[in-house]
């Protein structure tokens, strides 16, 4: 088995007063996708932003031996950790190209940002073809690229996705999970998945966690929960 590169242990997060995380505990081992099920608010958003330091959290979250929680969210990024936003998040009014550099701001092997540039419009040729275009004319699947893409300008251990299926026609997120598959196999990138077609996220991941209000109800490997009948009923439609 591949040693833990994410350790959660009892982690709390909240807006204010309201708590939405309740002291969810999982692993997310080096090298493998790890996907979180639930239904709209059971937290699945919040846990990404609870590793990102951009919520009030407590408890633990270890990264590669780095305890992540009191830490700033770009220390979070230093040590290696990109998030993907849903909504993608990119600068609409800068180039494709200013995007992807500033996906990088916080490295410091500048010499080596240009053969990731030239390595992301391999891995995405609609980018290259648009490198110097405005990112707010993209279409949202070509939108979604870029925001993967700008992440792993960082070059980054640990990938958090959130819904980046949401609003895309099925041949385009076809197209990108085969990629993310890509990127999992061929750079060896961990990835933590927040998804709300449970089937693809299923057949992309390693294993899974299903929340519910803010509480791990179900833990397994993806092929175990594809079997299991309560979640097939209220996730899979079958």
């Amino acid at each position: 088995m591949p040693e833990a590169l994410l350790e959660v242990k009892g982690l709390h997060a909240a807006y204010g007063a309201t708590q939405v995380l309740h002291g969810i505990s999982f692993s997310l081992a080096s090298g493998r996708i790890t996907t979180i099920l639930g239904a709209n608010g059971a937290g699945k958003t919040t846990t990404l932003r609870a590793i990102c330091q951009m919520v009030r959290t407590s408890g633990s979250a270890v990264f590669a031996g780095q305890q992540l929680v009191g830490r700033a969210t770009e220390d979070v990024a230093r040590l290696g950790v990109a998030h993907v936003p849903d909504g993608r998040g990119t600068f609409t009014a800068l180039s494709v190209e200013e995007n992807l550099r500033l996906g990088a701001y916080v490295r410091r092997d500048r010499h080596r940002v240009v053969e990731d540039l030239e390595k992301t419009y391999a891995r995405f040729p609609r980018l290259g073809e648009r490198r110097h275009q405005q990112a707010g004319t993209l279409s949202g699947g070509e939108q979604q690229m870029l925001a993967i893409s700008r992440a792993l300008m960082l070059r980054p251990r640990l990938l958090l996705l959130d819904e980046p299926s949401f609003g895309l026609a099925p041949m385009i997120v076809a197209e990108i999970f085969r990629i993310l598959r890509g990127i999992n196999t061929d750079d060896g990138v961990a990835m933590l998945l927040v998804e709300q077609n449970a089937h693809l996220a299923l057949e992309l991941a390693d294993h899974a966690y299903l929340l519910e209000t803010g509480r791990v109800a179900l833990a397994g490997s993806s092929r175990q929960l594809m079997a299991d009948e309560s979640v097939r009923r209220a996730y899979l439609g079958v």
